[in-house]
């Protein structure tokens, strides 16, 4: 591509800081701002979010499909909330206008075992529009690419396993609040831990009705399992409180959160598959204390037996680096929705952006 990639950022809040910074200083350009927050809309893109030299206004999220329209992005960013069924809106206006989109909803890594209808939905009006919609991030690389790379390196696989921890502070309330941060064990074990005991087809058939959130490794495993031709005989998610012996208070609830109430919790994903392997993997997201920290650990179990640890991952900058460097394989996918492990792994941008659009696979180190 002989011009600048440009690039419309959907939803201006914590990550979009990073997102848009990324962007500009990998050689792309802001186009359109858009968010929901009446405090925010109208103003300036540096006024907000401390960029300096982006004039660019926030536009109000209603008025995206006629900004898109006229603006003609090569790509939108869509950082909002963290279901399919939340962001199906922002994936669709883009789709309509034939714009590019990718998120960093978790949901959206791999959501055709979690939300097929809606995936399937945007996959026909993307190809109908002929543009590629996915979700990428923090997943995309530390659940996903290290780990089947490093599979890679093994003469043989009985059980991978994972643990992963972020503090739900960094990533706003909605996704605090989904992960029962603030509340009572027992509310806890009424609202979220009531469908630990469901079978397979019972967690598909309430995922199905709304009734079940399905946690990011449920989708995460499935990502695992498609990129290692994997096929799945069973998965069951089991969802347990994090607790804490002393009051931690919450920036993002804006409440103090009581000893021995949720702070968080561990969603807990078992697959078993016709191959033999087994995942347990499990992500822990709740309101850190002062000497908690992100943590991300596999263990391959197998020969040889093989484990590997992130120390303290900045998560949320992993997350928005991994989705920009993701921008420009996204451009060049075949339309439709497209999930991230059938695309190339992905890699650092030495040179502007728009510098690796059209470019054979083969040739991205070049």
């Amino acid at each position: 591509m002989d011009r600048k990639v440009k690039v419309a950022q959907y939803g201006c809040g914590k990550m979009s800081k990073y997102l848009i910074r990324y962007v500009t200083e990998h050689g792309g350009e802001l186009v359109a701002a858009f968010d929901f927050n009446p405090e925010i809309i109208g103003k300036s893109v540096s006024d907000v979010l401390g960029i300096d030299s982006i004039d660019i206004k926030i536009s109000s999220a209603e008025d995206a499909d006629a900004v898109l329209k006229d603006v003609q992005p090569d790509v939108c960013i869509i950082a909002t909330r963290s279901t399919m069924e939340e962001l199906k809106p922002a994936f669709a206006v883009c789709a309509k206008n034939g714009v590019n989109a990718i998120s960093t909803c978790e949901e959206s890594l791999y959501p055709w075992n979690s939300s097929y209808e809606i995936t399937k939905e945007l996959d026909d009006l993307a190809k109908e529009n002929n543009c590629t919609l996915a979700g990428s991030g923090y997943p995309d690389m530390y659940w996903g690419s290290l780990i089947t790379t490093l599979a890679g390196s093994l003469n043989r696989i009985d059980a991978i396993k994972g643990i992963s921890s972020y503090n739900v502070e960094d990533y706003g309330i909605a996704l605090a609040e989904g992960h029962g941060a603030g509340i009572s064990v027992s509310d806890f074990e009424k609202k979220i831990g009531k469908y630990n005991n469901l079978n397979y087809q019972e967690t598909v058939a309430a995922i199905k009705d709304g009734k079940v959130t399905p946690s990011y490794m449920w989708n995460q495993n499935g990502w695992l399992c498609n990129k290692l031709n994997l096929h799945i005989v069973s998965q069951t998610q089991k969802c347990e409180p994090i607790v804490k012996k002393e009051d931690i208070h919450s920036d993002t609830l804006n409440m103090t959160i009581n000893a021995g109430d949720a702070v968080g919790m561990a969603a807990i994903v078992t697959t078993t598959t016709e191959e033999g392997i087994t995942f347990e993997t499990q992500c822990q997201g709740y309101v850190y204390a002062a000497d908690d920290f992100d943590r991300n650990d596999w263990t391959f179990e197998g020969e040889p037996t093989t484990s590997i640890s992130v120390d303290r991952p900045a998560t949320v900058e992993l997350t928005c680096a991994t989705l920009v460097n993701r921008i420009p394989m996204l451009i060049d996918e075949k339309p439709g929705y497209i999930t991230t492990e059938k695309m190339p792994n992905n890699y650092y941008l030495t040179k502007p952006m728009n510098e690796y659009v059209g470019i054979d696979e083969m040739d991205y180190s070049k």
